[in-house]
């Protein structure tokens, strides 16, 4: 049956879908993964919350560990926020520093002298953030991304960075993640748990994550809902007002950033709905109509998805093999 497009495509049944995440954890955990309970990381962000309230509600507080990993960057209301969350839910939480690690492994220095390649007076006191030049309605041209740095007397500059500069900024803040998914994997395994992934359906169709780091898994049980979605979730689970109302956030660079500033390019209600129209192939126009935009535009985030999904696809692969190898079934 067709579904005409419109506003309400993503209305949720809230009460049927908690309750058959939950019975897919206790399934896929135990029968299907045959391990005793999970792991969640909690940053203070939506996702991990839901995440988080839906494994207790299906496992029970004795299976489940909750982690806190800040490090020195990380914005201190999330942490504040993972903390509160844990309390209300009455979940036992671990706080693992990271930051000495990635001291340790070069992270902020090699990402500070790569943005010196941009901008050579930056130093300590310094904060940064990468964006996106354009928004995807506005422009044709291929995405490229600027570096903005504030100097300790509160002074900012925006530069368009260059592609190595953003490579190397890119890879050295992507150990923040690589590095948390390690301690994930440490509590996992010390308890013959898993490691339940919190990324939502933009994050993971659109390759919102980093290979061996946030994208890596052993179950992810809210991939398939909207961000509008899990919100939804949010909300009738009764979780915390200040993470209900947290607008998406990378908590990745040392000035606010959100995640459309950094890869969406379009608010994420917007983007879930043309993604639902991308999904269901409703032409550009009627999706313009309903959204209050160009064909035109509609046009340009259809492309933007396209490739983002093949970029996705990459990170979710595989390794490559030179000759096929069977594997046994793990059911």
């Amino acid at each position: 049956m067709t579904v005409r497009f419109s506003r309400d495509v993503l209305a949720l049944d809230a009460v049927a879908a908690t309750t058959a995440i939950e019975r897919a954890i206790v399934t896929l955990t135990g029968r299907v993964l045959r391990h005793r309970g999970v792991v969640v990381g909690v940053s203070g962000g939506v996702d991990s919350a839901v995440c988080l309230s839906l494994a207790l509600r299906a496992l029970g507080p004795d299976r489940v560990v909750a982690l806190l990993m800040p490090e020195r960057e990380t914005d201190d209301d999330a942490t504040s926020r993972g903390a509160l969350l844990c309390q209300e839910l009455g979940v036992p939480f671990v706080v693992e520093a990271i930051g000495p690690a990635l001291e340790a492994l070069g992270c902020y220095e090699r990402r500070d002298t790569a943005i010196r390649e941009v901008f050579p007076s930056y130093g300590p006191g310094y904060r940064q953030k990468v964006t996106i030049a354009a928004s995807l309605l506005d422009s044709d041209r291929v995405n490229f991304f600027n570096l903005t740095v504030e100097s300790p007397s509160g002074e900012r500059a925006t530069r368009r960075m260059g592609a190595s500069a953003y490579s190397c900024v890119v890879a050295a803040t992507n150990m923040k993640q690589r590095t948390r998914k390690m301690i994930e994997y440490f509590h996992a395994e010390s308890r013959n748990y898993a490691v339940l992934g919190t990324p939502n359906r933009l994050e993971y169709e659109l390759g919102f994550f980093v290979r061996g780091g946030d994208g890596l898994a052993d179950l992810k049980p809210i991939a398939h809902l909207f961000k509008t979605q899990v919100y939804g979730l949010a909300a009738h689970l009764d979780l915390p007002g200040a993470i209900r109302e947290q607008p998406p956030t990378t908590d990745t660079y040392t000035l606010p950033q959100t995640q459309e500033e950094f890869y969406f390019a379009l608010p994420y209600a917007d983007m879930d709905l043309v993604l639902w129209a991308w999904e269901h192939d409703v032409p550009p126009g009627e999706v313009a109509t309903v959204m209050g935009l160009e064909a035109r535009q509609v046009e340009r985030v259809y492309r933007d998805i396209e490739l983002k999904r093949r970029a996705a696809a990459r990170g979710l692969a595989e390794a490559l093999l030179v000759e096929p190898v069977g594997l046994p079934d793990h059911g």
